[in-house]
């Protein structure tokens, strides 16, 4: 027989063999199909702000009647496989999960050793001798810290030859799959959506904020940063970011909450790309346009920028409790005055819209209009009409010190004390210092140089202007009953 006709006989006989093989798998209801992102039609990732997913993938795919398995391939690797479900688009009543499975383990150099121990592979290397390139067969014998082989009848390990598998094993797999036993009841093209959460992937949002030469207005862009480690990559995705502070159930995961730096250049004024509503009890914004997010990806985009906004400069003196501890007439020197911006939140200021938790950047420009960072802080959720407060550093040019100057005890349970508080102001020009003192007790006011609020039950708020290159003292007696 001519080699033409050998080789026609042995192709009719694998094509009969394949269909056999095919009809054989169709009777027996094992047919096993697979889908990946070629048959995706839309994709759209919900993001929350603890480290967690929701993705629902649709895909399009025809499935044959009956029962059968189904690899649904390229969905994340951090996948929480009790979470997935699948429907029909078409007829929720025409597909039916009889089995999930979740397979993840993975193809990888170390697996791929395991899985043939004990069988036959072949050493490709060059001979050292003849220097000629030589296929060597050996058998596995262990990969228990290295490869150990078997040659003829002698034993080896650390053999220099790149290590030739005659295939994969069925067990592993090069990416992580669902596989599902499903029953289809639709004869047409059927389109199904999966929905899942994953844990590995996050979102924060960043402010800058640049204050004018007086401290009073400030421009303010605020960014969102998605952070993609979920181990897939969702294309031209509908994105929506949740925030808010959602529950989840205690496991073994840690969530690690990154801050990510944003260099300080401010952002121009663009069109919102982000629509928000109230969702529950948060707050959801949704990206205006798809986007794809790679896996292993850091992707920032805009969330809202606000010009000319009304911001407020405060220095603050903080008192502490332990000081109506301290032994009479002990100065304390050199107390820090605390530098802080307050931001009204509303719409009359420019602003008025739910702002997430994130971290705020200060900027601000120079003598020479250059711009330098001043400090940052960060926020929690903040809605509209709500205050936030960054604190930036500590005054250099504006320090205080104070000092208790008497103590009295009247009865067995009242006690009258008097302060001083020195406020130095050696800046080029006015200040306003906000000093705040707890005062213990049932407290009552009996004498002040300056006026105060009680602010809080055991609070008292002073305001006091402090003229350049000056020093003014704060002084007061109170009566306590504990």
């Amino acid at each position: 027989m001519r080699a033409r006709d050998v080789f026609t006989v042995v192709v009719i006989f694998l094509m009969v063999m394949g269909l056999f093989a095919m009809a054989s798998a169709k009777e027996n209801g094992k047919a096993v199909l697979s889908t990946g992102l070629d048959d995706q039609t839309g994709v759209s990732v919900t993001i929350y702000n603890v480290n967690l997913g929701l993705v629902k993938d649709q895909r399009q795919l025809k499935l044959p009647k009956g029962t059968g398995s189904l690899k649904f391939m390229d969905v994340a690797s951090q996948i929480i496989p009790t979470s997935v479900h699948i429907k029909s688009l078409i007829d929720t009543d025409s597909l039916q999960i009889l089995e999930q499975n979740y397979e993840y383990d993975l193809l990888n150099p170390q697996k791929l050793l395991d899985k043939y121990v004990g069988k036959e592979v072949k050493l490709f290397y060059k001979n050292p001798y003849t220097e000629r390139e030589e296929i060597v067969t050996a058998t596995l014998l262990s990969n228990n810290g290295g490869p150990i082989f078997q040659i003829g009848d002698e034993i080896t390990f650390g053999h220099q030859g790149r290590i030739i598998f005659p295939g994969v094993p069925e067990s592993l797999i090069s990416k992580p799959t669902l596989v599902w036993l499903l029953e289809n009841s639709l004869s047409s093209v059927q389109k199904v959506e999966t929905s899942y959460l994953t844990n590995g992937i996050n979102w924060r949002s960043d402010y800058v904020v640049t204050l004018d030469e007086k401290d009073d207005r400030a421009d303010i862009s605020g960014w969102v940063t998605i952070d993609n480690k979920s181990g897939t990559t969702y294309r031209d995705a509908k994105i929506k970011l949740v925030a808010g502070d959602v529950n989840r159930a205690k496991n073994d995961y840690e969530y690690k909450d990154k801050m990510l730096r944003f260099a300080g250049e401010t952002a121009k004024a663009a069109t919102p790309q982000f629509k928000e509503e109230e969702f529950f009890e948060y707050h959801i914004y949704t990206l205006q346009r798809p986007a794809t997010v790679k896996d292993n990806q850091t992707k920032q985009i805009s969330l809202v920028n606000a010009d000319n906004v009304t911001v407020k400069k405060e220095l603050v003196y903080y008192g502490a409790q332990y000081y109506y501890r301290s032994t009479y007439g002990e100065k304390i020197s050199n107390q820090k005055i605390g530098v802080f911006v307050e931001i009204a939140n509303k719409k009359e200021y420019n602003l008025g819209i739910p702002l997430p938790k994130g971290t705020v950047r200060v900027y601000k420009h120079d003598s020479e209009g250059s711009l330098q960072f001043v400090g940052e802080d960060s926020i929690d959720h903040t809605p509209k009409d709500e205050k936030i407060r960054i604190k930036l550093g500590d005054a250099f040019d504006v320090v205080g010190s104070r000092k208790q100057t008497d103590w009295k005890k009247i009865a067995y349970d009242t006690y009258e004390a008097s302060f001083e508080i020195s406020l130095r102001n050696h800046k080029k020009e006015d200040v306003v210092v906000k000093v705040i003192e707890p005062i213990p007790g049932d407290w009552t006011m009996l004498n002040s140089s300056h006026g105060y609020k009680k602010t809080e039950a055991f609070t008292a708020e002073f305001e006091i202007p402090v003229p350049k290159d000056k020093e003014v003292k704060l002084t007061y007696r109170v009566r306590m009953r504990f």
